[in-house]
């Protein structure tokens, strides 16, 4: 074997980690238990789930005959906190407006992001809490109901509403913001009727119209949740034919996209049921929900008091890891796609956050930490490199032999392996630490694709949010001609200089003796300078930088190897 295979196979590993990495770790199908008792029950006076409506269900009881209402109500109260604002809908006591305050949707900043949207828009994104009881005969809010509101005098202060039933059920909510993006739903429910009830609390998440923008396979978008200490992550396909059932305590289940998050759990020492799935009289809607497992007997003139969680936000880490300790939430910081390489992925974050914020910069946090990567790597990379030198140094050699044994193969391989121990040069060397490596620039890779803290951060010069592709293009001389060529021909500065650096490094490395393979590596750095074009440009600027940093270190020990072996 020699060391131009062993480069090739290892250019080939690599990719096949970056593009078909999800297709053998991604996350498996879920198929609901198939034993599981399905019996609907009656959430208020709301349709039982037979007929998809917005009713999660609850293990083994009956089911509610129900009056449905087609028509569309509002009557809204509003409220602000320091980083969300919005307002609820008093029918239902609908949670169907979010604006984050401080996250816009372009680097302009005229427009803030709007997470949550009206069940009246053209994208219906809203969720609802209530409760369920296994008396089909009592009467409990549903989504027509209409609630009352006390006045509020500040921003900060909660929203207090208020429902109460002929029948003698009173449910006062209690809806508190902190100031983040964590909202906090309290409900007391007075049991007035004369008799025990059984009762029992839930939480869904609608969305309708919606699938997710980027398709990216190192990044998952849609549902998700964390139940019994796992990650489950479902695509669309999963629950296309038939719902998705998971028990945990202790978990949350919500809905990701790449920088934003919905999620919903009752309190973590409370046992709840799960379920995601296709609402099949409602063309592309999906519904998330959870339902406590225990159900609570409430005597007459007795109070029954609950707690449920909404995470509804920007995907910061260090703000979601405060929240795992405080509420004590199951492992919420998987909602970040920190893939596979978690161990080493949430680390490298973390030191990226920090070197971005000390240098007030996140461009130059990348700059930093790369070096500081190049440097950890450096005697794996010096290994590789000394191998791959060799071998270049070596390579008249090798192709004279090549030429004066071609029609014989075992005599050119015994003189190949004689000239190999005549230089104590490993071929096979320069091939493993490559694959060390390759976990630790892939976490790197995903660091950068995930993290909420690149979002419109500026660089330096024309870029202004390393998110965004570099918006330079060489067909109209980077803006000097009048013109906006389409997207497949916006190959800017950054993207240049990134495949001039890998056009670059190949020249350093020793040339494949096989024709068909040296062209291929020819071609790799105008592929990649096309297919980088359309990336985050913070991403373009890692791969250059990284780029220039092998250079130089394999250069200065090309000079100093060369003395040795000739």
């Amino acid at each position: 074997m020699d060391n131009q295979k062993n480069l090739l196979l290892a250019v080939v590993f690599s990719i096949a980690v970056l593009f078909g990495f999800d297709f053998f770790f991604g996350p498996t199908q879920n198929v609901p238990p198939e034993n599981i008792n399905n019996t609907e029950t009656s959430i208020g006076s709301e349709a039982p789930k037979t007929i998809d409506t917005e009713t999660p269900s609850i293990k083994s009881a009956p089911s509610l005959s129900v009056k449905q209402d087609s028509g569309y109500k509002e009557k809204r109260i509003n409220f602000k906190s320091k980083r969300i604002e919005g307002s609820v809908n008093l029918y239902g006591a609908t949670i169907d407006e979010i604006i984050l305050s401080d996250y816009f949707k372009t680097i302009k900043k005229e427009e803030k992001i709007r997470l949550l949207q009206k069940e009246s828009s053209s994208s219906p994104y809203f969720l609802r809490m209530g409760w369920a009881s296994t008396d089909k005969k009592l009467i409990l809010p549903n989504k027509d109901s209409l609630w009352v509101s006390k006045a509020i005098t500040n921003n900060n202060d909660p929203l207090e509403i208020e429902w109460t039933s002929k029948q003698g059920i009173k449910i006062k909510r209690k809806i508190s913001f902190d100031e983040n993006f964590m909202i906090t739903i309290e409900d007391i429910v007075f049991n007035e009727t004369g008799g025990n009830v059984e009762l029992t609390n839930y939480s869904y998440i609608r969305r309708k119209n919606h699938r997710p923008e980027n398709k990216f396979f190192i990044l998952h978008e849609g549902p998700l949740g964390v139940f019994n200490d796992t990650l489950k992550e479902f695509s669309y396909e999963d629950f296309e034919e038939q719902s998705i059932i998971e028990s945990s305590t202790n978990g949350w289940v919500g809905y990701t996209d790449h920088y934003w998050q919905v999620a919903i759990f009752p309190d973590t020492e409370e046992p709840f049921k799960a379920e995601v799935r296709k609402i099949k009289n409602s063309p592309n809607s999906i519904q998330i929900d959870f339902i406590n497992d225990n159900l609570k007997i409430v005597k007459s003139g007795e109070t029954l008091s609950v707690k449920s969680y909404v995470f509804a936000g920007a995907k910061e880490v260090p703000l979601i890891d405060n929240y795992i300790e405080t509420l004590k939430v199951n492992k919420l910081d998987l909602s970040v796609d920190f893939g596979w390489f978690y161990f080493l992925t949430k680390p490298l974050f973390y030191a990226l956050n920090f070197l971005s914020i000390l240098f007030s910069n996140f461009g130059v946090g990348i700059i930093i930490l790369t070096i500081f990567i190049r440097i950890l790597l450096f005697p794996l990379a010096n290994k590789s490199f000394k191998s791959m030198n060799s071998m270049r140094i070596l390579t008249p050699e090798i192709q004279r032999i090549r030429e004066r044994y071609k029609d014989d193969r075992n005599k050119m391989n015994q003189e190949m392996f004689a000239l190999y121990r005549e230089k104590k040069i490993n071929p096979a060397a320069g091939c493993l630490p490559i694959l060390i490596q390759i976990p630790i620039f892939f976490a790197l890779y995903k660091v950068l694709f995930v993290s909420i803290e690149m979002r419109h951060a500026p660089f330096f010069g024309w870029i202004k949010d390393l998110s965004a592709p570099d918006p330079t293009s060489i067909f109209n001389l980077f803006g000097l001609i009048p013109w906006d060529p389409p997207m497949f021909l916006t190959i800017g500065i950054w993207p240049l200089l990134m495949g001039l650096t890998m056009y670059l490094q190949q020249k350093i490395n020793p040339p494949p003796p096989d024709p068909i393979q040296a062209k291929v590596f020819m071609m790799l750095p105008f592929i990649f300078t096309f297919l980088l074009a359309t990336f985050p440009s913070g991403m373009v600027v890692y791969w250059t930088v990284n780029n220039i940093l092998s250079i130089g270190q394999q250069y200065i020990l090309l000079k100093k190897q060369k003395k040795n072996i000739t």
